[in-house]
């Protein structure tokens, strides 16, 4: 029963999205608290329709990449919802490698496989993101624009619309830091594989790296370089930022 528990606790849906049901919601508003009550950008305003797909496709990228445990997940998916602080779970770049390595692979073609598909999940989903991003920020711009104008709103108004403006945009900040720690993940994967079980099958597996790397710079021009320190973040900035080790062979 424990166990059915917390799996149920990172329930995941269709395209790597959240399962829509009691128990995710029921977390959603229990991480929105939470970060209320450490002093976060937490609005209570109701979520747009373009807000409400931003948040379901970062769910991919705030999520693990290999999950080696039900409890890790459940870990992770209360980060992800800022039931618990960012700052408490460390960037464990070695854990999709070993997570690979605990599965029982046939063959070392299966896992550079693996790595090839990942990668290359991610690398589709982000252009997808990218464009909801910009229309939620254009719809802040708007929303912002309006305060002055708006006679009948006080100082509780005006501060949700400022909390879900730094909300929004922390969100798409957490996610550029997570899609670059991503590529630090597989990118050790492959080195090590190539040391390990060395084979043709890198090829493909650099191949989808490459691409991965490549969309991951659309996320660049949306928010500034120090939107990941303003959001608290900057300590997992520099690790996702760092220049990867290239692999040579």
């Amino acid at each position: 029963m424990l166990a059915a528990l917390l799996a149920s606790c990172a329930q995941e849906g269709d395209f790597g999205r959240p399962a829509k049901g009691t128990w995710n919601s029921l977390i959603e508003t229990t991480g929105t608290i939470a970060a209320r009550e450490r002093g976060l950008a937490a609005s209570a305003s109701p979520l747009t329709d373009d807000e409400e797909i931003l948040r379901d496709r970062a769910w991919r990228f705030l999520m693990p990449a290999q999950g080696r445990a039900a409890f890790e997940d459940v870990l992770a998916n209360l980060t992800r919802v800022r039931a618990l602080p960012t700052g408490w779970r460390p960037d464990a770049i070695p854990a999709y490698h070993d997570g690979l390595l605990d599965q029982g692979f046939r063959s070392a073609y299966s896992r550079y496989r693996r790595l090839s598909e990942d990668a290359t999940a991610d690398g589709r989903l982000i252009p997808s993101f990218a464009a909801v991003a910009a229309r939620v920020f254009e719809a802040d711009a708007m929303r912002l624009r309006a305060l002055p104008l708006a006679k009948s709103l006080d100082e509780w108004d005006m501060r949700q619309a400022a909390m879900r403006v730094a909300e929004n945009r922390c969100l798409v900040a957490w996610v550029r830091i997570e899609t670059g720690l991503r590529v630090a993940r597989y990118r050790y994967a492959l080195e090590h594989f190539l040391v390990e079980m060395p084979g043709r099958e890198a090829v493909p597996a650099e191949q989808a790296l490459a691409f991965l790397e490549g969309r991951r710079r659309g996320l660049d021009p949306l928010l500034p370089p120090e939107a990941a320190e303003r959001c608290g973040l900057a300590e997992a900035a520099a690790v996702a930022l760092a220049p990867p080790v290239v692999a040579k062979y």
